[in-house]
This record gives C-alpha cells, sequence and structure tokens, in this order.
C-alpha cells in the first residue's frame, strides 16, 4: 500500500494530532526533517560531498541507498523529498505488486513534476517489476529512490542500476547513537521527554553498542525501558538486564547477513586467527543457524585452503558433520569450535584447489586432448597388433615414477607448496612436477 507524505509540516512541526502521534513508534517521531539534522554518513553527506549537493540544486535522478538495517536509508529519503518540496509516494516490496506500480506511475505521469518513488527493499522485486520502472525513470515521470540491505549488483537489475546513482550507508557509531538517544529522551515535544526517566551512563553505552550499529533498534529498546518503567525513574543497570534477559542477534538466514558472516567465517579461519573464527561461529549459532551448513563449509575449506598442508583436516571436518548430525545442538557447538580452531592454526595450502582451477582453464581454452593409447583400457594383444607403446605398470619402478607421459601435450597444473605435510608428499618424486 503506498503512503504519500510524511508525519512533518515544511516547518518540520509535526502534522497530526498529539492522541494519534504518542502511538507511532519513537524511532519514526525522531526521524530527521531536514538534512542538517540527519547524523552519521559524513562520507555521503559531508561538506564537500556530492550527494547534499545533488538535494540542495534539486538536480538528481534515481537513487539506490544501500546498507544494514537502522542506519537511516528511510530517513534520508524523506528528507530529500522534504528538501526539495517533492511529493513522496512510499512503498515496500514486500506488499506491493505491479499493478500498484502502474498506479502510481499513471498518476505520476499528469503530476506537474515528478513525485519521488521511494521503494524499500527494493531487492524484494522481482525482475519483471523491476523492468516496469525502466520506462518511467528513463524519462523523468518518476524520481526512484530505492532502499536494500542487499549488494545491488546481485539484486537490482543491471540497466536500472546503470540509470541510478549508487550510495552506500555505513552502520552508525556508538557515540552518533549514544548522542541521539539522549535528544529522544530529553525531547518532551516528539521523545519520551514527558517520561521524566533517566539513564544510567553504563545503561546508555550497553543501548549503543548493542545494537550493531542500528540506531531504529537503538531507539526501539529504549523506548520499551521506558514504557515499562515508572514516571521519573533512573534506569539502571539491573533494569536493563532484566529486559536483556535474551539479546536478539541480528542474523537473517539466507540473507545478506548470512553471507557477510560466514564470509568473515572462512577469511578469519584463512588468516589463522582461532579468536575472530569462534567469534563469528557463535554469531552464526546464536542467529539460528543450521550447524550442518557451518559444518559443509568446514569440509569444503578442508580441501581448498588446508589441502595438503596437513592431511588430518579434511577428515576431521567430516567427523565434524557427522557430529552435527548425530549430536545436534547445543553440544555440536563444542565439535564445531574444536575444527574451527584446529583449522584456524594449522598450515595452510591451496595448491590442490589451484591445480583443479588450472587445470580447468586449460580445458575451457584449449583442444581436448585425446588419452594417449598405452593408457586406454585395452588388452596387451591389441596393443601389439596396433604396434603402439606399451603402458608402463608403475609398481614395476622405483618410488612409482616411470618416465612415460600421462599427457599428449604435458602441462603443469599443480604447484606445491612449501606448507606442513606438503613438503614431505613432494620430496621423494618433486622433479616430475
Amino acid at each position: 500500500m503506498a503512503q504519500q507524505g510524511n508525519l512533518w509540516n515544511d516547518d518540520g512541526t509535526n502534522s497530526g494530532d498529539k492522541g494519534f502521534f504518542r502511538h507511532i513508534p519513537l524511532a519514526v517521531r525522531m526521524r530527521p526533517k531536514k538534512l542538517a539534522d540527519v547524523v552519521g554518513q559524513e562520507h555521503l553527506l559531508g561538506p564537500n560531498c556530492f550527494l547534499p549537493r545533488m538535494i540542495q540544486r534539486d538536480n538528481f535522478g534515481s537513487i539506490i541507498l544501500f546498507g544494514p538495517p537502522g542506519c537511516g536509508k528511510t530517513s534520508l529519503a524523506e528528507v530529500i523529498a522534504n528538501e526539495t518540496r517533492s511529493k513522496f509516494v512510499a512503498i515496500n516490496a514486500v506488499m506491493s505488486n505491479v499493478a500498484e506500480l502502474r498506479r502510481i506511475i499513471q498518476d505520476a505521469r499528469g503530476a506537474a513534476r515528478p513525485p519521488i518513488l521511494f521503494i524499500d527493499e527494493i531487492h524484494r522485486f522481482n525482475r519483471a517489476q523491476q523492468d516496469s520502472l525502466l520506462p518511467d525513470v528513463e524519462r523523468g515521470t518518476i524520481r526512484l529512490i530505492g532502499a536494500t540491505t542487499h549488494t545491488p549488483a546481485v539484486y537490482i537489475i543491471s540497466p536500472l542500476l546503470s540509470r541510478s546513482h549508487l550510495f552506500q550507508l555505513e552502520p552508525l557509531k556508538v557515540d552518533v547513537i549514544k548522542n541521539y538517544l539522549l535528544r529522544a529522551l530529553h525531547d518532551k515535544e516528539i521523545g519520551l521527554g514527558s517520561s521524566g526517566c533517566d539513564l544510567d551512563n553504563e545503561v546508555l553505552d550497553i543501548l549503543a553498542q548493542s545494537c550493531d550499529g542500528d540506531l531504529r533498534r537503538a531507539l526501539g529498546n529504549l523506548e520499551t525501558l521506558v514504557m515499562g518503567a515508572a514516571t521519573g525513574t533512573r534506569i539502571t543497570i539491573s533494569l536493563w538486564e532484566a529486559f536483556a534477559a535474551e539479546r536478539h542477534i541480528r542474523y537473517d538466514r539466507d540473507e545478506s547477513e548470512h553471507h557477510a558472516t560466514i564470509s568473515a567465517y572462512i577469511k578469519s579461519m584463512r588468516g589463522c586467527d582461532p579468536n575472530a573464527a569462534v567469534y563469528w561461529l557463535v554469531k552464526m549459532l546464536e542467529g539460528g543457524e543450521d550447524p550442518r551448513f557451518i559444518a559443509r563449509r568446514l569440509v569444503i575449506f578442508a580441501s581448498e585452503d588446508v589441502g595438503l598442508a596437513d592431511t588430518r583436516a579434511l577428515p576431521l571436518a567430516n567427523a565434524c558433520y557427522a557430529a552435527c548430525e548425530t549430536v545436534g545442538m547445543p553440544e555440536c557447538a563444542i565439535n564445531l569450535s574444536h575444527v574451527t580452531v584446529f583449522m584456524a592454526l594449522v598450515r595452510k595450502s591451496n595448491s590442490t584447489y589451484m591445480a583443479l582451477t588450472n587445470a580447468r582453464e586449460e580445458m575451457r581454452t584449449h583442444p581436448v586432448q585425446p588419452v594417449p593409447s598405452y593408457l586406454r583400457n585395452q588388452p596387451k594383444s591389441i596393443a601389439r597388433r596396433l604396434n603402439t607403446e606399451s603402458y608402463l605398470y608403475a609398481h614395476d619402478y622405483p618410488d612409482n615414477v616411470t618416465g612415460q607421459a600421462y599427457m599428449v601435450e604435458p602441462k603443469t597444473f599443480y604447484h606445491p607448496r612449501n606448507a606442513g605435510d606438503e613438503i614431505a608428499l613432494n620430496a621423494p618424486r618433486r622433479t616430475t612436477y
């Protein structure tokens, strides 16, 4: 369902009646009205940045804002509409459809100036829905502002990306969040000032640090604490502990946080940092990740990143996967930690992974070599009749090295690494590679 306008008049005052206004979530009430009110994002909104100049001159087409939850994407879109005095039509891609888009665009075609169409979670639109925006984005019938927590290049079609300015928002810093929480707590017009409540500094620190840079979440937690306290209460650490008995970890399985965290986990093991690897492991488990998914990644890691440097890695990873299947959570977390720390500490070699990559590239870019006649599975009598070279049985030769070529045009795909077990594995017959 499309929403037009916002809560604010042109002079920055709220446009709703007081009774209704009190029931609007604090995070919505505290949204900035002007560009000067936006906090954080100095890399986008600093005095010499491109985006503020575009807004001040009202000279922009379509924009894609991407970044984590609660970093201010919706707020910034509303500010742009306010600053440019543009009609603001907001929809959420989860609940919208092509028919609604057509109605909005049809209305826009008859407007005196193009409205701003804000599409939250635009990555939820399929290709057909995104395609339907293209003609009117290109003609300037609408000025699109899309918001997403996902990487635009993966989830938004390239024709739409090519017609849009991309701006990446970052999680807000702890000090920025603390200052904003204090403003919200003491603001008597749109904040919580009428409650007369105050916070211990320790609680303020925890609120700002535990939200993972998500200001909306921090404001929501503050509002809940104040609403649950009596007027004039000082909120202490004991009240916070009662509220936060079960802290929520932001982890959206199968979406952006899932991919970001498993990437950090693998790269921490690859970089030999067991502390970081266990931290990201715990985040995944606390967020409800399937332990078998993590175990499968360990199996892959064992061959891709440890390889021949330590031949214990692959059996150990398989044993961990079996433990996750048979033991399950919460106990299999111990097995996962065991193997995670091992993978982080052990010597690494990607030589077998690179050998596979190199052979695939050779196969892709060159004619496929025929199998030499002496390597084909044929009786010796036929080989003699064809007068072809005989196969040399490797076990009849020292170190199993016959000197016979196993490709018509020998190529080198495997390059040994000077790491762990791989040194010993290559020592007897290194000259054959």
